[in-house]
Parts: C-alpha cells; sequence; structure tokens
C-alpha cells in the first residue's frame, strides 16, 4: 500500500495529542489540512481512525492499533535525525531517559548534575514512570535509554542490561507506634499481623514482595498501596504500618527503624537498559560509561 509519510506524521501528532487544533500547531499547517490529511489516509486504508465530536477526538480502536504501530517508527526516524545532528560531537543532540521517581531523586540526580556540566549543550529529558512502565517507554522508542530496579519481568531479551548498582529492600516502622518490634528478629509470617505499606501492583516492587512471600507460602494483603515510596516512608513515621522501600531512598531518620527479618531478603539492583538492536546516541554512550559496571548478570 502506497501511503504517503506524511500522512502518518499527521495522523500520529493528532493521535497523541487527541487535538486537531495542538497537531496543527505542532506541524505548522492548517488545521483544515490535517482534517484533510486524515480524511485522506482513511480512505486509503479504508477504515475510521478518529471519533470525531465537538467536544473531543478519541481514537477508534483501529486508529488505537495503528498508533502502536506507527509510535515506534516516529520516534526511530527523529532518533536517527538527532544522531545525524549530533555529527560525532556532543556539541548538541538530545539524552532522553526513563526511570522512576525514586531512582531520579534518590540516585540519578549526581549524574545528571554531572553529565550536564561536561556537556552542557545536551538536552537532557528525563521521563518518569514506574520501572515496568519504562520499558514500554524503550520499546516505543520514546527514551535512549531506561535506570530501572532489576528483575523487571518486562524486560525483553533483546534489552541490553547493564547493572550498576545494588541495594536491599527493608521493612521499616515507627519506634514510636511500634516498640515491641525493635530490636527483635520478626518472620514473615509475623510480620502479616501488622499493616504493610507498599507500592502498588505496577511497580516491580509490589511483584517483587509478592513473590518473595508466595515462596515461603504466604499471602501477601497489603493496608496501603502507593506510588511513592516518599509517601509510604512518610506513612510509616506517623505508624499507619510497616512500609517496605528500598534502602537508598532512606535518609538518616531518628524516628524509624530498620526491622530485623528473619528469612533472607535477596538484593536487587539498579541497572541501565538499552535496546541491543539499535545503535546507541552518542550522547547515551558517554551517559552510561559516566557509571562504574558491577558484575554482568547471570542469563
Amino acid at each position: 500500500m502506497d501511503v504517503n509519510y506524511e500522512l502518518y506524521k499527521v495522523f500520529y501528532y493528532v493521535a497523541v495529542s487527541l487535538s486537531f487544533s495542538e497537531a496543527s500547531k505542532h506541524l505548522f499547517i492548517s488545521q483544515s489540512a490535517v482534517s484533510q490529511s486524515v480524511k485522506v489516509l482513511e480512505k486509503k486504508l479504508g477504515t475510521t481512525l478518529f471519533i470525531r465530536s465537538t467536544k473531543k477526538v478519541q481514537l477508534t480502536p483501529e486508529g488505537e492499533t495503528l498508533l502502536r504501530h506507527i509510535e515506534p517508527a516516529i520516534n526511530l526516524i527523529q532518533r536517527g535525525e538527532s544522531q545525524l545532528l549530533e555529527s560525532g560531537t556532543l556539541g548538541g543532540g538530545q539524552l532522553r531517559i526513563g526511570a522512576s521517581d525514586t531512582i531520579c531523586r534518590y540516585y540519578l540526580v549526581p549524574y545528571l548534575q554531572r553529565f550536564h556540566r561536561e556537556f552542557p549543550n545536551i538536552h537532557i529529558k528525563v521521563t518518569n514512570q514506574t520501572s515496568t512502565k519504562c520499558v514500554d517507554l524503550l520499546e516505543s522508542g520514546q527514551v535512549d535509554l531506561i535506570v530501572t530496579n532489576y528483575p523487571n519481568s518486562r524486560l525483553p531479551s533483546r534489552m541490553m542490561i547493564i547493572p550498576i548498582f545494588d541495594f536491599q529492600d527493608v521493612f521499616i516502622a515507627s519506634k514510636e507506634y511500634y516498640p515491641d518490634l525493635e530490636g527483635h528478629q520478626i518472620r514473615l509470617q509475623e510480620l502479616l499481623e501488622h499493616p504493610i505499606l507498599m507500592l502498588d501492583r505496577k511497580s516491580t516492587t509490589s511483584e517483587f514482595l509478592h513473590n518473595l512471600f508466595q515462596q515461603h507460602q504466604l499471602d501477601l494483603v497489603p493496608e496501603i498501596e502507593l506510588g511513592s515510596n516518599d509517601l509510604l516512608i512518610d506513612l510509616a513515621e506517623i505508624g499507619l504500618g510497616i512500609a517496605f522501600v528500598p534502602n537508598y531512598c532512606l535518609a538518616k531518620n531518628k524516628s524509624l527503624f530498620q526491622l530485623d527479618i528473619a528469612e533472607e531478603l535477596p538484593a536487587r539492583q539498579l541497572i541501565i537498559a538499552h535496546n541491543s538492536h539499535l545503535p546507541v546516541t552518542q550522547a547515551a554512550r558517554e551517559f552510561i560509561q559516566g557509571f562504574t559496571p558491577l558484575r554482568p548478570l547471570a542469563p
């Protein structure tokens, strides 16, 4: 089927913004030209891509299917353009990173600061998502690399994985509200007698903890599930329960203590991942080289 690339480009910007007017602004063409291009594409494909109304624009199921294929292609073209603009030098270009809020705040900031000092003309774009959703960003080509927790069941085998930091997850509680637990070893089964505060089901941390309890034939039913480790720490501090968080996001806090768990909690890692089937931009390569790789991961 012979379809002009520009038609797909117009479709993409309407689809991601769900607005003909926003697409026209981005493409520097009239709104009527955008509308006409979409009609031409729909005629060529023999299907309706958008549901139009006076208030909003929605993708049809066929439009959603097309977007899933078009988005990685558009991002791949933009990636190629960026690499050509770099022209072998780091006097310009872009570095696109995906990472969770916690990883950005408690681990990445000094690395971003150092990279910016060394390459001030490189535009750094950081997209915050959960570690699982960061994989989607990488797969669709919206980012050059991601920094994520590992293990991560969403990572496909074609991704290049570079371990950069070992960490340990810990259970924390308030000294004021849980004085009897401090200084005493506690088993996971006993832990279930108390309210558990943890990240929501969409996170790798939640997946890790549920798997850990299942390995000990225990059913974990958390009291509270949130999208922020900072909030979990705050709620633990006021006595709402026992929180499960990575140890690297814990500041010195005299009102909290780490529980001594009888069972061994496996360590996890922070890793950098990028698509091994695509060329790495020079900016991304320089950023990766700023880390000291740990031992290789077992296959």
